[in-house]
């Protein structure tokens, strides 16, 4: 194999080189919006400019079976120097809103992102359109993992916390630390996918994709 036809990415990332890299997060300007002000019109005219939106939504976290869930209490939109968090148990889906997310010309990328659209589809009836989830295209250009901290790693080289996964995302106020973990995640699959635009495609194998199904393989990484 050149080196000019080499993978640009590795295959897997193990926690330890997790690790050893630079902690990273949105360096953009975060808003908040809880209300439909003129906060929100302008957070709107912002988002509709944009070409690729990075997408991604927050629930409040249940830790016994008997805790119900209450949905989506936050959907994050991210362009590149600007990220918008909407506080969906205080302001619904309305309809401006629905429209950037069934806007055909916006891409808006994601990681498992099937969930997260079905749980905002519960407050507004919306068709989805030009939704990208990086867990179903990464295989394409040689990586398997598939979490958002280690295709970040990988793609991108550089790690994010996850420090307020678990947070309340339904708390009357926003730490500053939730909203800087809510639009870094937003944030990082567009950066991802971006860069992946730029880059060759180097399909894993079978023997690569599901190494436990070919124990006898010992495919090059």
């Amino acid at each position: 194999m050149s080196l000019k036809s080499m993978p640009m990415f590795q295959i897997s990332i193990s926690p330890e080189e997790i690790g050893q890299l630079e902690l990273a997060s949105f360096p953009g300007e975060i808003s908040v919006i809880d209300s439909l002000d003129d906060e929100f019109g302008k957070a709107i005219r912002y988002l509709k400019k944009q070409k690729i939106l990075g997408f991604d939504t927050e629930t409040r976290p249940t830790f016994t079976p008997d805790q119900q869930s209450n949905g989506t209490a936050l959907l994050q939109l991210s362009g590149g120097g600007r990220a918008f968090l909407f506080r969906i148990k205080k302001i619904g889906m309305p309809r401006r809103l629905c429209a950037i997310l069934a806007n055909p010309s916006i891409v808006k990328v994601g990681a498992a992102i099937h969930d997260d659209v079905r749980g905002l589809q519960k407050s507004a009836g919306f068709t989805p359109q030009s939704f990208i989830d990086l867990q179903k295209i990464v295989w394409e250009y040689g990586i398997r993992d598939k979490s958002v901290k280690k295709m970040t790693a990988i793609i991108l080289g550089f790690k994010i916390s996850k420090a307020q996964q678990l947070s309340n995302w339904e708390a009357d106020q926003l730490s500053e630390s939730q909203q800087r973990y809510a639009a870094t995640d937003a944030w990082v699959c567009r950066e991802m996918y971006m860069k992946l635009c730029r880059s060759e495609k180097h399909p894993l194998t079978p023997e690569q994709l599901h190494p436990e199904l070919y124990p006898d393989a010992n495919p090059a990484e």
